[in-house]
């Protein structure tokens, strides 16, 4: 038996769903202190009312260590070997060294950068964002970023101002690569695939367009000059979304596939403003879904072009990370409005290192899979957040062609009542509304 939709995610979403509901009276709200705000307003625009936390696998302390070691471990590998462009936060998080970024400024609060000793190092249109604009300043050599930063915001309380953060990709896999898998010397191009309109976005690095699963794809590029620079991470998320072989099939392989590279094999990669250039690129493509398998800390900047991306219609679908039940929400996924997924293995249990709380909207399958990879073993095994991401992001593709804020309703909606979730459970802070596109997962044991 179906279980019904939050009541209100039913009040939100509106026709063709039984309004009726919205006569009875509001389900209580639990709230989560350590979280911040109550868990409705948290997990985006669809209200949905209670969340269960019954379910989550909490970590040993052991293995929650590990996982506080990991992305602790990938930081500091990142600031030590990239020390000359990066530089780390007050939080210890990683940005580019001596930049600060600016959103919209005003004339006066130019005026105060300069007075603040600040140069414009660049400027950046987001042409797609009604005409808003992307100010990148420079800290004076020598001078230190963060008392600059905080003189700019004192000088300029009305001003957005904020660190150029470095965001880093939210895949669970060890090393470069996870372990390649057999039978792709027996791959070769899919049939024809279908000409339609649809598209879907990926801001992420590089995707291999002479990979077989991309042959006769539609794939735009932006960034790097219009140069490839293809990665095991992009590539192999891009698969999962449009990717289609002989043995090899994506979510939605006649979509079009529209790939932002904001890395470019270059060390200050994945910063905050290449990320806005990147969505304001998707709302002049009029790209209704964008995955962001990314994951980072709060970024005043960030938050204002996701905000504006929502206002717009589109929907943004974000992988929440895999640093654990216990760790703190982690950007974009954390911000209301974008689409939170976490990942589950193939018994529709969620990854134990996988982020909860209710930031997480769906889950899709994220491990015991394989997508595409770089080299002679074109396919190899995937795991995290990083690849349930984009099967949820396909299958929302699916159902809005374009930035319209009604459809996006609709197909959250429609998601959302094919999700699989606990009988009697609204949702829960481990897999949001349910687990999705499970049917989608390409089992290793097939490649053999």
């Amino acid at each position: 038996m179906r279980t019904p939709l939050p009541h209100r995610l039913l009040c939100r979403l509106g026709p063709p769903l039984a309004l009726a509901a919205c006569m009875a009276p509001a389900q209580a709200q639990l709230g989560l202190p350590s979280l911040g705000p109550a868990l409705g307003d948290r997990i985006g625009p669809l209200g949905l009312g209670r969340l269960d936390g019954g379910g989550a696998r909490l970590l040993a302390a052991a293995d929650r260590a590990r996982l506080d070691r990991l992305r602790l471990g990938r930081v500091a590998r990142l600031l030590e070997q990239h020390g000359d462009t990066l530089e780390a936060d007050p939080r210890g998080e990683p940005a580019v060294r001596r930049e600060i970024l600016a959103w919209s400024p005003s004339p006066a609060g130019l005026a105060a950068a300069r007075e603040a000793g600040l140069k414009v190092a660049r400027e950046e249109a987001q042409d797609g964002l009604d005409d808003l604009r992307l100010v990148v300043l420079r800290v004076p050599a020598g001078g230190d970023t963060a008392a600059a930063l905080a003189r700019l915001r004192a000088l300029d309380p009305a001003g957005v101002y904020d660190f150029n953060h470095v965001y880093t990709g939210s895949s669970a896999d060890r090393g470069a690569a996870g372990k390649p898998v057999h039978g792709g010397s027996r791959d070769g191009p899919a049939p024809q695939r279908a000409a339609t309109a649809r598209r879907v976005g990926l801001v992420d690095s590089g995707v291999d367009p002479a990979h077989v699963v991309f042959e006769d794809a539609r794939v735009v590029r932006w960034g790097c000059a219009d140069k490839p620079h293809p990665s095991e991470h992009g590539t192999a998320v891009a698969a999962l979304m449009v990717g289609q072989s002989t043995r090899f099939r994506g979510v939605a392989p006649d979509t079009g596939l529209y790939a932002a590279d904001i890395y470019c094999d270059s060390a200050s990669g994945g910063s905050a403003d290449k990320i806005a250039g990147a969505l304001a690129w998707m709302a002049r493509e009029k790209v209704g879904v964008v995955n962001i398998s990314l994951v980072g800390p709060p970024n005043a900047t960030l938050e204002r072009v996701v905000g504006a991306m929502l206002e717009r219609g589109h929907l943004l679908v974000a992988a929440v990370g895999n640093d654990g039940p216990a760790a703190p929400p982690l950007y974009p996924a954390s911000y209301p409005g974008v689409v939170g997924v976490s990942a589950v293995d193939k018994r529709g249990h969620t990854l134990p290192e996988a982020a909860r709380g209710p930031q997480v909207m769906f889950a899709a399958p994220g491990s015991n899979m394989v997508s595409a990879a770089l080299g002679a073993r074109p396919y190899r095994q995937v795991r995290g957040t990083s690849y349930a991401a984009p099967i949820v992001a396909a299958m929302l593709a699916q159902r809005l062609g374009g930035p319209d804020a009604g459809a996006a309703k609709a197909a959250l909606a429609a998601l959302a009542e094919q999700a699989a979730r606990a009988p009697g459970a609204a949702a829960s802070l481990d897999t949001g509304l349910g687990v999705v596109g499970a049917a989608y997962r390409i089992d290793p044991s097939e490649f053999r």
